[in-house]
């Protein structure tokens, strides 16, 4: 058995833009299992967008990612010693042991999940809490209509290629927003968005307005200002949006809306969510993200970088859009 655990701890909080030395690397000797205790060896770690919030001390949410503390973050891997009877060495399992090489629990908030089908790492993305966040925001908010345009920004993203192909098969017409040519041509020849405008290529309105003759009737945003700015321009009256993200402003200041008149003139429905306080949807939205993903009708990309020291790095460049699709660390 193992005798040292690594583990990234967060050990400042960041002044602006997050470093990596907001963030220390600590070997941790592992203690012998108690009576209903499991260990799990750690196979994949999530890095999400949400983490930088939880980096500061301010009011939000949830509380912040106490100092000197375990980096929060979303887990699968392998029981591979189990003193409680739920779970036996072997089981893979879905968790929230955060920033280490190895997890120990009693087994609260671990769940089992099969890998016959589906891959132990979409369990993180498409078939986890990025998946059940796309389809909340879109069944529940927006919920569209068949003929409805739904745009979706940071379009090729965890979060973003959910909604695109969920939208797509509730009849809808979905256009993207999303960072770069490479990106854009993936979320419509791979996703099968109906169009895709890339933000970096600085026309956005304009090619936004080409892309939605009609106006936008759903927007589900992930990313704040000139995006959100450019698709308010364009929402049609009793359109609904889905707020999910500002990750614009999770690096450094807010950035604040140019139009929010938009919001009263064309009587909009604007609803932010935080998809852990929905969890009685969760157990219909996995079945449904499962089999599609299983049956290979939800397409999804995976940026995985190895080995727990570069977590980090990995996330710096997620907060910059330097991922493709869902950001993973290969912890085995």
């Amino acid at each position: 058995m193992p005798q040292i655990n690594r583990q990234l701890v967060l050990a400042s909080r960041p002044q602006g833009e997050a470093t990596p030395d907001n963030f220390k690397l600590v070997e941790t000797p592992l203690e012998p299992l108690n009576e209903g205790q499991i260990r799990v060896r750690n196979h994949f770690l999530s890095l999400d967008p949400y983490m930088r919030g939880r980096m500061n001390d301010s009011k939000s949410y949830a509380a912040p990612q106490p100092l000197n503390e375990v980096m929060i973050g979303g887990t699968v891997g392998e029981v591979i010693e189990s003193k409680n009877p739920k779970f036996a060495a072997g089981d893979k399992v879905v968790a929230m042991f955060g920033w280490q090489e190895y997890g120990t629990s009693d087994g609260a908030g671990v769940q089992k999940v099969d890998d016959t089908h589906v891959p132990l790492s979409a369990y993180l993305g498409p078939v986890g809490m990025p998946g059940v966040t796309g389809w909340y925001g879109l069944n529940r908010i927006i919920a569209p209509k068949a003929g409805d345009t739904v745009v979706v920004s940071a379009a090729s993203g965890a979060v973003g290629s959910v909604v695109g192909q969920l939208a797509k098969l509730a009849g809808a017409r979905a256009v993207g927003i999303a960072g770069g040519a490479e990106k854009c041509r993936y979320v419509v020849e791979t996703l099968g968005f109906d169009a895709c405008v890339d933000y970096k290529a600085g026309k956005l309105y304009e090619e936004l307005k080409a892309a939605t003759p009609d106006g936008v009737d759903g927007y589900f945003e992930n990313v704040g200002g000139a995006v959100l700015d450019a698709t308010l321009a364009r929402m049609n009256a009793f359109g609904r949006i889905a707020l999910c993200g500002f990750i614009a402003g999770y690096d450094g200041q807010p950035v604040p809306l140019k139009y929010p008149s938009l919001i009263l003139t064309q009587r909009l429905l604007v609803q932010g969510f935080i998809v852990s306080e929905h969890m009685e949807v969760w157990p219909e939205a996995l079945k449904q993200l499962g089999t599609l993903v299983a049956q290979k009708k939800l397409q999804y990309r995976e940026t995985v970088a190895q080995g727990l020291d570069a977590a980090p790095e990995a996330f710096m460049g997620l907060l910059k859009g330097k991922n493709f699709g869902k950001q993973l660390v290969k912890l085995v």
